[in-house]
């Protein structure tokens, strides 16, 4: 009588394991699929089109492109735009979409000269994409009158290029510049890597 007691306390454990089992990945699917709900409308809200272009990484400004031997000074000039005092940037993300959708996500612009060494210079920015060759570049600039750079040279842009920029976009080049028009940082382009042999195999 006590091991039969003792079956249908153990079968009775075993059912109550069961069903708190069930309830638990019941759960689990309901918190995943509020999750993945949640991502699918994040990424509808920024659906624009596949990608145009990206960018990963950025060079801070050097003034001055070259010195001739009869000292002559050679500025720096990129697609037509001067550029600043020497600035130094520790980070940027960007990303274009084929409507002219921009994001851009930079860290650490900050001064890289003079007494305000190491400051934002309480400067604001702007994007600007140009597409095609140097001599027949078009520039596209976000809309936005200027992002104030943050304390420690962070800044954020989500804007849209006007005009839209063409696709595709060739030899692409993103500069970041100042509400005066100077350009601080460059963006490098991002290049989509290969599958390896390993991974086709």
């Amino acid at each position: 009588m006590n091991n039969h007691r003792s079956g249908k306390f153990w079968h009775g454990k075993a059912a109550r394991n069961t069903v708190r089992g069930l309830l638990v990945a019941i759960a689990a699917l309901a918190v995943s699929g509020i999750a993945s709900a949640q991502n699918s409308a994040y990424e509808n809200t920024y659906n624009h089109g596949p990608a145009l272009v990206k960018f990963k990484g950025a060079i801070g400004v050097d003034p001055l492109s070259s010195v001739a031997a009869n000292g002559t000074v050679n500025l720096n000039i990129v697609r037509g735009v001067n550029p600043g005092a020497p600035w130094t940037i520790a980070g940027l993300d960007a990303d274009v979409r084929s409507d002219g959708h921009i994001r851009v996500k930079g860290r650490g612009l900050l001064l890289a000269n003079g007494n305000g060494i190491g400051t934002n210079g309480s400067q604001s920015v702007h994007a600007t994409l140009f597409c095609g060759p140097a001599a027949a570049a078009t520039a596209h600039d976000s809309t936005l009158a200027g992002v104030a750079l943050e304390p420690d040279g962070d800044f954020r842009i989500d804007d849209s290029l006007s005009p839209p920029p063409p696709n595709p976009c060739s030899t692409p080049v993103l500069l970041i510049r100042n509400v005066g028009g100077v350009w601080f940082a460059a963006g490098i382009p991002k290049v989509e890597e290969e599958p390896s042999h390993s991974d086709m195999e």
